[in-house]
This record gives structure tokens, C-alpha cells and sequence, in this order.
């Protein structure tokens, strides 16, 4: 399979746009009683008094469907034979750690009493793009970065405390490895000091 730049660019925006989902966006946000469940807080999910809703249920399918492609992203990157040692035992941790999001946000829809979304069978990466261990860096650096940006506009809209610390430790392991996958790339980790 080759990926073009514009094949790179266009799945990194469907990824976004599926994480977008948890931002609230069109309207739709995730309730308090299903952050709460993401977080292992049934306690707290019970005390928060909102019923689960379908909404809720498709928007952590959603994200569950984002965390399947990253996980297929990184297996690519690891079998591509374009990565060394140090970078491909880089990308099999940060795909365990999409992983453990993926079987959370799955235990969660199923908590809801939802289905959860299974992993597709493949996924369509064009790869003509990735001709370099630095190529498929800079995707997984930008695949990320769109992470981070996500559960950054999704952090402020929880009123309870408890809430956004779970959104926060979620974006604080995407920003991480956007920092280490921009050093592994010679980048400074940290670009600026605000992300946005």
C-alpha cells in the first residue's frame, strides 16, 4: 500500500473528526455519567444523576472507532521496515497505550448497555507518502497532535472536577507522545508554550 501527503492529510482529518466528537461538537457532548464510567468512577457515575444516553453511546463508539485506527496506524508504522529499532519499539508502546483506551472506551459503551464498535478488518492507508522512518513519525506526530487538540477542547466543558481530570490524563498521554514522537523526529518536544 503506498500513502500520498494528500491520503496522509485526509486520514489524519477523519481521525480528528472522530475525536472531534468528544468536544461536543454539533452540539453533542458526552455525559457526565459516561466520562464517569470511562474513568472506572461507577460511584461517581451513579452521583452524577444523568442517565446514559444513545448520544453518549455513539460519541464513545466514536472515539473507540478513532483509537481502532490509531492502533491499526501504529501496527503499519511497526510492519512497514521502515522503522529501527528505537522508533518501532516507540510505536508498539504508544499503540499498547491507544489499546488500553480502546478496551475502556469498549467497557464503557458496554456498561451503557451499548454495542461496542469492533475494529475493522482493514483499514485503506495509502503508504506512498511513508518512504522514511522520519515519514511515518511526522504521521503519528500529527495524528497526535489532533489528539491532543481534541481533549483539549474537551476538558473545559465538564463542570465536575473528577470529570475533566479524566479527559486531562487522556490528552496529557496523547500530548506526550506528540513530544516524544517530535523529539525522536530532532523537533523541539515542545513547540509552544500554549497548545491550541
Amino acid at each position: 500500500m503506498t500513502r500520498s501527503i494528500d491520503d496522509t492529510n485526509a486520514a489524519t482529518g477523519r481521525i480528528l473528526s472522530r475525536r472531534g466528537a468528544l468536544t461536543g461538537l454539533g452540539g453533542i457532548g458526552i455525559s457526565a455519567a459516561a466520562v464517569a464510567l470511562l474513568g472506572g468512577r461507577e460511584n461517581l457515575a451513579l452521583a452524577a444523576g444523568a442517565e446514559p444516553t444513545q448520544e453518549d453511546i455513539t460519541i464513545l463508539n466514536t472515539a473507540l472507532s478513532a483509537e481502532h485506527e490509531a492502533i491499526a496506524a501504529y501496527q503499519l508504522g511497526a510492519e512497514s521496515g521502515l522503522l529501527g529499532q528505537g522508533a518501532k519499539s516507540l510505536a508498539l508502546t504508544f499503540q499498547g497505550h491507544h489499546k488500553e483506551h480502546a478496551d475502556a472506551l469498549a467497557a464503557t459503551v458496554k456498561k451503557l448497555g451499548g454495542t461496542a464498535g469492533e475494529a475493522q478488518a482493514r483499514y485503506d492507508f495509502a503508504t506512498d507518502g511513508l518512504k522514511s522512518e522520519a515519514d511515518v513519525l511526522r504521521f503519528a506526530a500529527g495524528l497526535e497532535k489532533g489528539a491532543v487538540s481534541a481533549y483539549l477542547g474537551a476538558v473545559p466543558l465538564f463542570a465536575d472536577r473528577e470529570l475533566a481530570r479524566v479527559a486531562a490524563s487522556i490528552l496529557g498521554d496523547e500530548a506526550m507522545h506528540w513530544a516524544v514522537l517530535r523529539s525522536a523526529l530532532g523537533e523541539a518536544p515542545v513547540p509552544v508554550a500554549f497548545v491550541s
